[in-house]
């Protein structure tokens, strides 16, 4: 069975835990009980819900050149692939590295951050940026002129544009601006479970409109019931409703506190997958978004 995952905090995890040969939520050895694996792995610039002096763009600069070096050791040591264009994917476990918030970003790093691996980046985390508006935004102003500049020069770069975490009319905003297909990597719908981190309708429709992917995420209090159930009812929802070419997971794992009832861990997306019997699409639809984004 392959495995396709829109976001996993394996590199801010691996400061904490073992991620390489660990049984917590998800590890390289857990990601090799797939036939395939291809994970969006994140890179988390951040001091988690942390906001000290100290926290300085420099400091969080440094996290960032970490947390890439620790996806580029794995591969140096024949764990992983990293994808870093269309013809890229291997047999094994293949990683798409993903800037989780660009709250440390010049424009213009977008440059070297190619150069260093990033193939997607998400515009903001849980705080409101010069690029766009987050999810937890006092007063929604969407996409900024920087944000539409940084948009602009991802899809240029062949990066993908991902916008979970972001405010609903950062989702408009960038759906309207973009010229590639976008994702919300990690997020699930509104209309099943209103909160803040996810998108109602008419977000969903502006990124299938684009092209794009919902990855359906593990977070218990954004699913209708903290359970593996509520994971299927949201990847059916989705898929029901607007085109199973449009749905993926998205599990978050790593990064979440406690998983849903059922989905202790990575190896339990078999079940998943089982259930929707789905495996292609959820396999096929973030590969067209890697083709459509990196054939630039």
């Amino acid at each position: 069975m392959r495995l396709a995952d829109l976001h996993e905090d394996l590199a801010y995890a691996s400061m904490m835990i073992d991620v390489i040969n660990g049984d917590a939520q998800s590890s390289i050895s857990m990601l090799r009980a797939f036939d395939e694996s291809m994970v969006f792995a994140a890179v988390f610039p951040r001091i988690k819900m942390r906001k000290i002096a100290g926290e300085s763009h420099i400091a969080l600069r440094g996290l960032l050149i970490e947390q890439i070096k620790f996806y580029l050791e794995l591969e140096k040591a024949g764990l992983v692939n990293i994808i870093r264009g269309i013809n890229d994917l291997r047999p094994g476990i293949n990683l798409v590295l993903s800037l989780e918030g660009a709250d440390v970003l010049g424009i213009n790093d977008l440059y070297i951050l190619k150069e260093l691996g990033i193939r997607a980046i998400g515009l903001t985390w849980n705080e409101d940026n010069r690029f766009a508006a987050s999810c937890m935004t006092k007063k929604d102003y969407g996409l900024t002129n920087n944000g539409e500049e940084l948009v602009k020069l991802a899809n240029e770069l062949g990066i993908i544009i991902d916008v979970a975490h972001a405010s609903k009319q950062t989702v408009l905003d960038v759906a309207s601006a973009s010229r590639k297909p976008i994702i919300a990597s990690h997020a699930n719908a509104s209309a099943l479970k209103h909160h803040r981190r996810n998108l109602d309708d008419e977000e969903i429709e502006a990124i299938i409109k684009t092209g794009g992917v919902i990855g359906v995420t593990a977070i218990r209090d954004t699913l209708p019931s903290p359970t593996m159930q509520g994971i299927v009812d949201n990847l059916k929802y989705i898929g029901e409703s607007f085109g199973w070419s449009h749905v993926a997971l998205g599990t978050d794992m790593l990064g979440i506190d406690e998983t849903p009832t059922g989905f202790e861990n990575i190896l339990k997306a078999r079940n998943i997958i089982e259930v929707i019997n789905r495996e292609e699409e959820l396999w096929r639809n973030p590969l067209r978004v890697i083709n459509d984004v990196m054939n630039s």
